[in-house]
């Protein structure tokens, strides 16, 4: 198999603007972000791990929204609004869990079956007869691709998960996902970022020589992205003959005893799989990684992800993934600092916009995604905060005709 999942082709004359500075601090904007984007887009919540057995759950906090995943008696997994129907109390506060065979709410005491749907109030008599499917759980959609588990919020424009990476499924299966064991769980931090700051910075490779020493010294020159497609994105690199400039990535290298389960071509590969919004499944010989963020507020964005091992992990894959993450660490506080300066000049009257080179389409395509859900994107001075919602929708119906035209045409 060709270590390239698609053609990575583009346009001559591709646009090399950027996004308008007033979409990064725009608070109206960020309202319609989280409602267009991230509610309605499907979202890494957990592993299957997470949650292996009936009664088992886990939580996911995000843009005014809570969910919880459970797994059922009869061993399925469901997501549902973390939401009692009663006065809306959470069900559950921690992260994760087990409940032995019902979901209890604090509040007041409903029970809700592991399927959703209600069992009994407290002092049912105090209430008129309540339907047990009328008075269940909201459930939220739910996909497991590969053993991660993805929702939506809301229902929205996305195919499945599976359709949209299908062009990575020969790939992505040979890591034999569906088998990971978790480690220490989803870990989360904030950074003082808008979060599309956060994807600026990932959605390209232009920077690693400069900025990245480490995954330089790894991986260097072979390191490349794919444009954003149908709303995926893959990058790749395999390791460079000559690596171990530096301690950790030359202890990783030398150490790294690949996997049995992998090709020659993946043994000494990393790669990234995205799917938008802000989703990155990270493929390496040893472990997979997921992470992902949701903005906050304008100015804040939480970083979220977790590492998972293999279940026949030996003393020698259990060193290299410390190495790995040794990388990752220094790594991540790089890009930190990078997505800290770029979105300070966001502010800065003297700051005339992006200018994108030929290796950060990346950058534009993925731009491309944001504009085709928030047409409003396409104008350079920030509209009329009061009418940011109105605006966009009467562009959303104008691309719409205009797509109908050309089609008819």
């Amino acid at each position: 198999m060709n270590s390239s999942a698609r053609d990575i082709s583009r346009p001559e004359n591709w646009d090399r603007r950027g996004l308008p500075a007033w979409s990064y601090h725009s608070d109206a904007f960020l309202e319609l972000e989280k409602d267009q984007i991230f509610r309605t887009h499907w979202q890494i919540a957990c592993h299957s791990c997470d949650v292996p057995n009936p009664g088992d759950y886990f939580t996911f906090d995000a843009v005014g929204e809570r969910a919880i995943i459970i797994r059922g008696d009869d061993g399925e997994l469901r997501a549902f609004h973390n939401i009692c129907r009663h006065r809306g109390s959470r069900l559950v506060a921690d992260e994760h869990g087990t409940c032995k065979n019902a979901l209890i709410c604090p509040f007041h005491g409903w029970v809700y079956n592991l399927d959703g749907t209600l069992r009994g109030a407290a002092r049912p008599k105090s209430f008129p007869p309540m339907d047990k499917n009328e008075f269940g759980l909201i459930p939220l959609d739910l996909e497991v691709w590969m053993g991660f588990v993805y929702i939506r919020f809301h229902n929205g424009p996305q195919p499945s998960v599976a359709e949209m990476m299908k062009p990575f499924e020969e790939e992505a299966a040979f890591y034999r996902m569906q088998d990971l064991l978790p480690i220490d769980g989803v870990t989360t931090m904030t950074s003082d970022v808008n979060w599309k700051s956060v994807r600026d910075v990932d959605n390209e490779g232009y920077h690693v020589a400069m900025a990245h020493p480490a995954l330089q010294d790894l991986y260097g020159s072979t390191y490349y992205d794919e444009p954003w497609t149908n709303g995926t994105c893959r990058s790749f690199a395999t390791f460079k003959p000559h690596a171990g400039r530096l301690w950790s990535v030359r202890n990783y290298v030398n150490l790294s005893p690949g996997a049995a389960h992998l090709p020659d071509h993946l043994q000494k590969a990393w790669g990234y799989y995205g799917l938008f919004p802000s989703n990155v499944i990270i493929f390496m010989p040893e472990s997979i990684q997921f992470y992902n963020e949701y903005p906050v507020s304008t100015g804040e964005t939480v970083l979220r992800g977790a590492t998972y091992k293999y279940p026949n992990e030996t003393r020698v894959h259990e060193v290299a993934r410390y190495l790995i993450d040794r990388i990752d660490r220094t790594t991540i506080a790089e890009d930190v600092q990078l997505t800290e300066w770029s979105n300070e000049a966001m502010l800065s009257k003297s700051f005339a916009g992006f200018y994108l080179s030929d290796l950060e389409y990346g950058v534009r395509t993925y731009h491309d995604h944001l504009r085709a859900v928030l047409p409003i994107l396409n104008l350079e001075t920030e509209p009329n905060q009061s009418r940011m919602e109105e605006i966009n929708a009467e562009m959303l119906a104008a691309q719409a005709d205009s797509g109908a035209q050309h089609a008819a045409e």
